[in-house]
């Protein structure tokens, strides 16, 4: 059974804010083999949910360089992944993260993910929103890291805004129930 949980989007800030100047000695880092943006968000969104989807290639996991779904360090992979979009719509039902565009500006909060575009349309960075001004969007990122940087201060041609709604967990009651009945062990929490 899949069950929905927040996501808690002051951790996946104060990841940002941590990391966004150096990076986690747990994860590569990807800058010069293509761009670490993609991946320091991911790793944001993961400090703000704890679950990760292990579906090969369709998934959105990291275990090492080589070994990690196309979607944790892929701009539009993890698009479609967090919203569902094209390939990935039968997997955003399972587990892990989930989003949507964000429409309005009233539905973007911090620990929201922002993509950029250049004049072609095609999407090249990945960016978290980390707090707001009267007047403009704050952000971290990698592949020019930045803390806090004002959004207005990048020049792409357009953007797009996923909202985090949550993630859902996989919890197999029945294997619970088996293990408190045959008395193996209580749940961990």
């Amino acid at each position: 059974m899949l069950l929905n949980i927040p996501y808690n989007r002051e951790r996946a800030v104060e990841y940002a804010r941590k990391w966004a100047l150096s990076r986690n000695p747990l994860f590569f880092d990807f800058t010069g083999r293509g761009g670490n943006c993609t991946n320091f968000v991911s790793q944001c969104i993961f400090a703000g949910c704890g679950v990760m989807n292990y579906t090969p290639t369709f998934g959105w996991y990291y275990r090492s360089s080589d070994d990690r779904a196309p979607a944790w360090t892929g701009v539009d992979e993890l698009y479609s992944f967090l919203t569902g979009a094209e390939d990935f719509a039968s997997q955003n039902g399972g587990t892990g993260p989930y989003g949507r565009n964000a429409a309005a500006a009233q539905t973007v909060e911090i620990g929201d993910v922002v993509q950029l575009a250049n004049s072609e349309g095609e999407f090249y960075h990945t960016l978290i929103i980390s707090g707001f001004t009267a007047t403009d969007i704050l952000v971290c990122a990698h592949s020019d890291d930045a803390l806090d940087r004002a959004l207005s201060t990048y020049n792409y041609a357009s953007l797009r805004v996923i909202h985090i709604d949550g993630a859902r967990l996989f919890f197999d009651s029945d294997i619970l129930f088996e293990n408190i009945l045959n008395g193996v062990s209580l749940p961990q929490g």
